[in-house]
């Protein structure tokens, strides 16, 4: 069984995150998607609320997992078995960033691969960033995340201004 690791931050998952899970689950018997807990950010979500949300947009892909992680991402590699990391790459500045991590990955861990995928047209200028910032201004985020996920991003931000 091939096993690959979706790593991010997913705050919140966006349509982009979730073409990129699909493809991959097509292409891997398994697929965990890693949600990072990383102190140096600061998320609107909990990464607990992040798990669930990954839960509920993958429910239909039985061969995908949804779990949290902190530390290295090749330490988590390494404990779940895992093959390969699948990144998603929307433009060349991804490429950049994501080549030296992968590099840096690859000296650490040379038994795990980095998969790239490009990532769908549509989605090539989405990021969790944006869709949030659009959020906070009373944007339409519907196009960019999941219904049910444009909700919890709304009721998140309505409790921030409280």
């Amino acid at each position: 069984m091939n096993t690959a690791i979706y790593p991010g931050s997913f705050d919140p998952v966006t349509l982009g995150h979730y073409d990129i899970i699909e493809r991959s689950s097509r292409i891997f018997d398994r697929v965990i998607v890693g949600v990072l807990c990383n102190s140096a950010k600061t998320p609107l979500f909990t990464v607990e609320e992040r798990v669930s949300m990954l839960r509920y947009v993958t429910k239909d892909l039985s061969n995908v997992e949804v779990m949290a992680f902190d530390g290295l991402l090749v330490d988590f590699a390494k404990q779940q078995g895992a093959d390969a990391i699948v990144r998603g790459l929307r433009a060349v500045t991804d490429f950049e960033y994501e080549l030296q991590m992968a590099q840096m990955n690859r000296v650490i861990a040379p038994d795990v691969d980095t998969l790239f995928l490009t990532t769908n047209l549509k989605y090539a200028y989405l990021s969790s960033s944006m869709v949030k910032e659009v959020a906070r201004y009373g944007g339409d985020i519907s196009e960019f995340v999941n219904a049910r996920i444009a909700e919890l991003v709304q009721e998140k931000l309505a409790d921030k201004r409280r």
